[in-house]
Formats: C-alpha cells, structure tokens, sequence
C-alpha cells in the first residue's frame, strides 16, 4: 500500500546508531519490530501487572496484553490513514517496555526512592532496554532500533520538557532523537491507541472483577445507548455479551472519532511531509471535543469505581511498599544483589552508580520474582 505524503517513509529513516545490514525482505521497521518481539523485556511483559497483580488471575490483561491490543489498534488506526504500520506497531510494541512490576504502584515507589538520584521514568527506562540492557548482538549493545521506533518510545505522549538528566541526557549526545518536538504521526496514534486499549479493557476487568454493574454503567450516556441498542434488538443477551458489546461499540466509536478528527487536522493545518508534523506545535492525532469529553467523564467512572476501589488501593499500597523496602535494603549493602548485578558495582562505585544499578534491576522485575525476593530478604529467618 502506498504511504501518505505525512507518513514516515522507511527509505528516508534517519537510520540506527550502529552499522547494520539491510534486509531485503523487510523494513527497518519490521525489523525493529521482530526484534522487540523476540527481545527478553517483551516476554516478561507477561508477569507484570496491568491493574489487576499477576497472582490475582489470569483473566485480566498484563502488560503484555496490553501491548498486543494497543498494537492491533494502532496498526487499524496507522493503515486507515496511510501511515507506516510497522513503524506504528514497533512504537506500540515498545512503549510500556519499561515498566515497573506492580504497574503504576511500582512505578510510583521506584519515583519515590529514586527522587534524589535522577528520578524514575518508564519511557526512560524503556529507552534504556532497548538500547543498552537486551544483549543479542556481538556487534551493537541493545537491539540498534532505528532512529523513528527510538523517538517514539520516548516521545510518543509528547515532547520531552524541562532539563534533561540521568540516561537519557547521556543517550541523547550520542543519538539525538529531537527530543523538543512533536513526534511522528505513528507515534502519536500510538499514545492514543494506548488510551483507547487500557480505558476499554479495564471498563471490562473491572466489571469481572464485581466492582460495578451495568446499571451503574448506564450513568454514562454512551454506555447507556450502547446497551439500550443491544436490548432491542438482542433482550435476552446475557452479561459476557452486553459487556463485550460495550467495550466493542466504544472501541469502534473512539476509533471512528479519532480517524475523522485527525484527518481534519491535517487538512486543516495543511500538512503535507513528515517535517510538517514535526514543525507542528502540538498533537495532531487527537479526539473530538465531543468524544474527549465522554472519555473525560469514563476516566472519572473508573477512578472512582475502579483505582480507587480498597482493593486495588490495598494492592497498590503493598506493592509499592515492596518495591521501596527492596531498593532501600539494597542501597544498604549492595552485596545483597546477586551476582548477575553485583559485577557492575565495586567498592569505588558512586551513590548515584549504586542506585542506577538497583533500580534497574528492580524496574525489570516481574510481579512474582519481585515478591520472590522481598519474601527471601525479609521472611523470618528460618526461610532461605
């Protein structure tokens, strides 16, 4: 399929920071693609926390279902529009690499103890494994994506403000991936496809879970529609179905709002190439005023009936606690790590080097290895 004038064309990528060979069967971004798949960080995506911690069922989404959805999504959205869908499915692929285990309860605790020492930032740390961490390559640390899919790992919600530190400042020497301007086009559908995946799957995982019926549902008007439809023509639809028409029916019209809504603006603004996108001072990949608002009013629905719900609040406080007494007692001693982190570190090794190593170790955890090993360092000591 021919792309748009506006897409990100792959015979003009900016290419990847280490000499690669080129592949005669496949694109850059197919490459980069295949090799986020492949890659260690994608599988443990598995065992990390979406809402719901891994141990609590299978049924819910992880991470890394999540990220097959937002993918799906983004290449529906990325070929409607005529955009490169390997570079939007690699974007897509890669953007929650970094995450924490225990979701955003981890990664709340690793901000916490990290605050003196650069901070903490997924993205960041997504940008780290890519590039640094995946060992696969006698030639190249990382996986020596190219330029776009690097972009859009860290840009993909937006230019990067403020005064940059830590890994990213060192990175973006080396390989400066224009961190102050708006990213590509597949980029931005990306970080909305990540909306429309997590707020449709958790409208689901949190009716599973019994914290709201489908009465109270119908207090959004959308839903209310959705269900009134459904019951029309289908009365005696049982729950599994209404909840599924639910989610399909808001999946579809966010998508339809956003196709339209973006193809207005670039009609609107005028843009013709990828650099016009660039050069454009603010998200062109955007919903409705309409659509935003109903999503506004859904965000308010499951915060109030869902991440705020004692579950989940008693979750996220227990997981946050593990990840902050697992940082401070390996900030302690750091002989405590074991071997496969302690190499890294010496008795000359900097406070800063020492929390660098540890949270890094900690931020590629899973749920369950992550409470493996506060089970092992805090247990009574008769557990080995």
């Amino acid at each position: 399929m021919e792309l748009a004038s506006y897409a990100t064309q792959p015979e003009q990528s900016r290419g990847r920071l280490y000499p690669d060979f080129v592949n005669l069967i496949r694109s850059p971004f197919q490459r980069d693609r295949d090799r986020l798949i492949h890659s260690s960080a994608f599988r443990r995506l598995d065992g990390k926390t979406q809402v719901f911690a891994y141990h609590e069922g299978k049924n819910y989404r992880t991470r890394l279902t999540h990220s097959i959805e937002v993918a799906q999504i983004t290449r529906t959205l990325c070929k409607s529009l005529g955009l490169n869908e390997e570079l939007g499915e690699a974007i897509a692929l890669d953007h929650d690499l970094g995450h924490s285990p225990f979701g955003h309860a981890g990664e709340r605790g690793l901000q916490k103890v990290m605050k003196k020492y650069g901070g903490f930032d997924h993205n960041v740390q997504a940008l780290k494994i890519v590039t640094k961490l995946e060992t696969h390559y006698p030639d190249f640390p990382g996986l020596n994506l190219t330029w776009e899919t690097l972009e859009g790992t860290v840009k993909h919600n937006g230019p990067v403000k403020g005064s940059l530190n830590g890994y990213l400042k060192q990175f973006n020497k080396t390989f400066d991936l224009d961190l102050k301007r708006y990213p590509s086009l597949e980029a931005q559908i990306a970080a909305n496809a990540d909306d429309i995946a997590y707020l449709n799957h958790d409208i689901e995982d949190g009716f599973r879970a019994g914290f709201y019926t489908l009465e109270q549902m119908q207090e959004l008007p959308f839903i209310k529609e959705i269900l009134d439809n459904l019951h029309k023509k289908h009365p005696d639809s049982d729950t599994n179905v209404c909840i599924y028409a639910v989610t399909r029916n808001t999946i579809a019209k966010m998508v339809f709002d956003l196709l339209d809504n973006t193809k207005a603006n670039l009609q609107k603004y005028n843009i013709k190439t990828a650099e016009d996108v660039r050069k454009h001072n603010d998200f062109l990949v955007c919903f409705s005023p309409k659509v935003d608002s109903e999503i506004t009013r859904l965000r308010t629905f499951l915060k109030e009936h869902f991440y705020t719900h004692t579950n989940v609040v008693r979750m996220d406080m227990k997981s946050q606690k593990i990840i902050e007494e697992l940082f401070n007692v390996f900030m302690s001693d750091w002989k405590l790590l074991p071997d496969s982190e302690r190499r890294f570190l010496t008795s000359q090794s900097t406070e800063n080097q020492i929390a660098d190593i540890i949270c890094t170790y900690i931020a590629n955890m899973t749920d369950m290895y992550a409470i493996e090993e506060h089970q092992k360092l805090f247990d009574n000591l008769t557990r080995f």
